[in-house]
């Protein structure tokens, strides 16, 4: 037992290091093109614009854009391509999973740093993101991949990850004001407890959440992320703070075509208000870091007079325009 404890700790600070790495080495290789070098990605349509969002630099967020999905570039008049610099925010290391939205005409970047919940505030989906106030949503405990649901009825949640027994998932009332979390309210969702999700460690993370004919759907990414085992399965509920019910039948998303390591999914609509989902997986079958972007579609097919989350097993390799 001891051994397992100490096992699950010298992999998480692995992992802890090694997701803060830098992924932009690339720009040194003599390529017109590449994949898109970013863990935890997100991407939001705004004004006809693709923004992609993910966890790769040392010092913050980068952001890319695109107009089609597929070509996508570093934009000029960012920080050092950040849209978020740790200069402009609390912590000055691991910055992770951020999500990006607009809401009331302003943009609001969830993520974390330094292991804790944080939220800051930008004018342009390519920042600067700042913190008026900089400190964490929770001071006192480390979470990690906070995503933002706003219900139908205008009531702000957030979905993160804690650290107890292993990685897992729950949900919380946010303020009004989308800055600070209810901490009364906070409800566990989900926790690792279906056999594909056992190869190792105890991992329910990633959590993205779509409301469809008054149901919520919750995905989440399983195994660790250095795992070529690594997945996304689907829970669903009648109630945000109620029972969730995970799929028989997950996970719905692992090692798709050439891909291992594929997780970390959020979904979105494109131009054509087609769902889509994009997801990392490692940089090819025997090189984790950097992780790449991929997207896919995602639809709700009937099974049994249900509306049931599918995902697409084709996917689409989104490049970076890269300089020589």
């Amino acid at each position: 037992m001891k051994y397992n404890c100490l096992k699950f700790i010298i992999l998480f600070a692995f992992l802890s290091i090694c997701t803060s790495c830098k992924s932009s080495n690339i720009d040194n290789e003599n390529l017109t093109s590449a994949p898109v070098p970013l863990g935890d990605p997100f991407i939001m349509l705004y004004n006809d614009i693709y923004y992609a969002y993910g966890t790769s630099a040392e010092n913050g967020i980068e952001v890319f854009t695109s107009t089609d999905l597929k070509s996508w570039k570093r934009p000029e008049g960012t920080n050092q391509g950040l849209a978020l610099h740790k200069d402009d925010v609390w912590a000055d290391r691991w910055f992770w999973a951020p999500e990006v939205y607009y809401v009331k005409g302003k943009f609001y970047m969830y993520y974390s740093a330094d292991e804790h919940l944080c939220v800051a505030t930008s004018d342009s989906p390519l920042g600067p993101f700042k913190q008026s106030v900089q400190k964490p949503m929770i001071e006192d405990e480390k979470c990690i991949d906070n995503s933002l649901f706003i219900d139908d009825n205008g009531k702000p949640y957030l979905f993160f990850v804690r650290f107890n027994d292993g990685n897992n998932i729950w949900v919380a009332e946010l303020t009004d004001d989308l800055l600070n979390i209810k901490t009364e309210t906070m409800h566990k969702c989900i926790n690792v407890s279906q056999p594909w999700e056992e190869v190792w460690p105890r991992v329910n993370e990633g959590p993205f959440t779509i409301k469809h004919n008054g149901k919520y759907y919750l995905t989440y990414s399983a195994n660790s992320y250095e795992s070529p085992f690594y997945g996304i399965g689907c829970a669903t509920a009648s109630d945000l703070m109620g029972e969730w019910k995970k799929y028989d039948w997950n996970p719905l998303l692992q090692k798709p075509g050439d891909l291992v390591g594929t997780g970390h999914g959020a979904i979105f609509k494109d131009k054509y208000g087609v769902m889509r989902l994009v997801f990392h997986a490692h940089w090819d079958k025997t090189t984790i870091h950097p992780r790449a972007m991929y997207i896919t579609t995602v639809r709700f097919e009937d099974k049994n007079g249900e509306d049931v989350l599918s995902i697409d097993k084709n996917y689409i390799t989104p490049t970076l325009t890269v300089k020589n």
